[in-house]
């Protein structure tokens, strides 16, 4: 269980107690260790995941807490018209009792929920809801408190071994690279006005409306839109986007729609469809830059196109071993998670929405994804965040029970070889990289990555697979960063010095100046 901390719930002590009674909550090493409480705890399922535990402690173990608490602050204890530790017991008692009590109620909640945790097999997956408080030590009779924490499901673990894995497989041709080549020399390009209609792959400098009937909902302003077949927004997407733009000139207004999904931030346009009107301010062409040497340097330290190109090759390598890790893995865990039909709280969820949005987003930035294809699967799992976020957990959970079985353990080489190819992806030195981590908070998340990953390879181990083409997907969407159905409640974002590799979320900020 996590502890509850200790300060914390012995705060409300006066700085009138002498210090001496603190001993007594930070035993010294090689001291007898404490005996157990009889406690009566009783644990309540409320869900798959949430347990709501009442505990008793009886008089007999407050009593010897007193007791043991007033006994070691005889020595100390200052009554008026006696000397330091020469006053009575019973005036010491009397003088200090509130006190005491107070700092007493504090070692009895921290050794009790300890006792607990050693005694029960609980797997917390949070700390206890529990507001220490509310609790008072009373004149009389046993002491009683309650809490609510999440845990971890219990279930029977399946058979994990001998599961059949379709694997992609793929001989990276020239075209491939060429491909990808265009697609980074596209994000040093640099936008020019055209005059004429626009084409698809041309960008669109835009103002958008989104309408419900005649209410206006959201705008966006002066947005860099490329033209794609599919725009994507946080809670929706416009499809056919490519089709509704073609052959549009500056000054022109076209209107279409936008599907919005069942997740929506507004509860109330969840679902829908709304209208969208784009007014076209410009048009532009992407001009590339040539490989010149000092290009070369500036965007990886290259010396020849030959070093780029093996770059790219590499990259590719990356993004197919994360498809065969993420294909290896939806199989998998569809076939582990097929009886895991436990109900998640929906506070959990809300809660762990933002880390699973951030456990994606590193995982694909240390498998060499560009920034438009991030921003989509990050507007993907905005999209169904409660769906996505309930399959994740219940994926982590038969995951970590595995890692424990086996005694799978995350290392410090690790975490070196997680961040050094975040560190490649956004070219920061590793060792800063490391500390937006830490600042962030995203230790944890790198460990749970590392955790999953090796499961999965371990479970692929002893898979049997079937090699299957791997094809590489169409660059046929464009994800902007904000939603169209307003009313959003924002996930926090990284400000971007402290998020690595991360680049500006506008559109035109990713392809170079104008």
């Amino acid at each position: 269980m996590a502890p509850i901390d200790e300060e914390e719930i012995g705060s409300a002590a006066t700085d009138e107690a002498p210090d001496a009674n603190q001993d007594s909550q930070d035993p010294d090493a090689g001291a007898e260790p404490k005996p157990e409480m009889n406690l009566d705890v009783k644990i309540e399922p409320r869900s798959a995941c949430e347990r709501h535990i009442t505990v008793t402690i009886p008089r007999d173990d407050i009593d010897r807490y007193l007791d043991n608490a007033f006994g070691e602050m005889m020595d100390k204890a200052v009554v008026p018209g006696f000397r330091a530790g020469r006053a009575p017991r019973k005036l010491v008692q009397l003088r200090y009792r509130k006190e005491v009590a107070e700092q007493v109620k504090g070692t009895l909640l921290v050794d009790s929920l300890e006792q607990i945790s050693n005694s029960h097999d609980l797997s917390p997956i949070s700390e206890p809801d529990f507001d220490p408080t509310a609790v008072t030590v009373p004149d009389s009779g046993p002491m009683v408190f309650e809490f609510d924490i999440e845990v971890r499901p219990d279930f029977t673990l399946p058979n994990w071994k001998g599961l059949a894995i379709e694997r992609p497989v793929r001989k990276f041709s020239e075209q491939d690279i060429d491909r990808q080549m265009q697609d980074i020399l596209g994000k040093h390009g640099r936008l020019v006005p055209h005059d004429g209609p626009a084409d698809v792959g041309d960008y669109l400098t835009l103002n958008i409306t989104f309408k419900d009937g005649e209410n206006v909902i959201s705008s966006v302003n002066e947005e860099v839109i490329r033209v794609r077949g599919t725009l994507s927004f946080r809670d929706g997407n416009v499809v056919g986007f490519d089709k509704l733009m073609k052959g549009v000139e500056a000054g022109q207004t076209r209107s279409g729609q936008a599907k919005l999904t069942p997740d929506a931030p507004n509860e109330a346009l969840r679902g829908k469809t709304i209208a969208a009107e784009f007014e076209v301010l410009e048009v532009k062409k992407l001009e590339l830059p040539e490989l010149t040497k000092s290009f070369l340097e500036e965007i990886g330290n290259f010396e020849t196109p030959g070093d780029l190109r093996d770059a790219i090759q590499d990259m590719l390598q990356r993004r197919l071993s994360y498809e065969q890790q993420q294909r290896a893995r939806r199989q998998i865990l569809a076939a582990l998670t097929e009886a895991a039909n436990w109900d998640l709280p929906p506070a959990l969820l809300k809660r762990q929405s933002m880390r699973e949005l951030e456990r994606a987003v590193l995982e694909l930035r240390r498998s060499g994804f560009s920034d438009n294809d991030i921003r989509l699967r990050e507007n993907e799992l905005r999209q169904n965040s409660r769906v996505n976020t309930a399959r994740s957990l219940k994926e982590h959970f038969i995951l970590e029970r595995i890692a424990e079985e086996e005694k799978i353990e995350d290392s410090p080489k690790d975490y070196d070889h997680e961040i050094d190819l975040l560190a490649r992806q956004s070219g920061e030195s590793p060792r800063r990289v490391r500390a937006q981590l830490e600042k962030r908070g995203l230790m944890d998340t790198l460990r749970n990555q590392i955790i999953e990953r090796k499961v999965i390879e371990l479970i692929m181990e002893h898979g049997v697979f079937k090699d299957v083409p791997f094809e590489l997907e169409g660059d046929d969407a464009e994800a902007v960063n904000q939603a169209a159905g307003g009313e959003e409640v924002e996930i926090p974002q990284a400000e971007n010095a402290g998020d690595p590799g991360e680049a500006p979320h506008r559109a035109e900020q990713h392809t170079g100046s104008h």
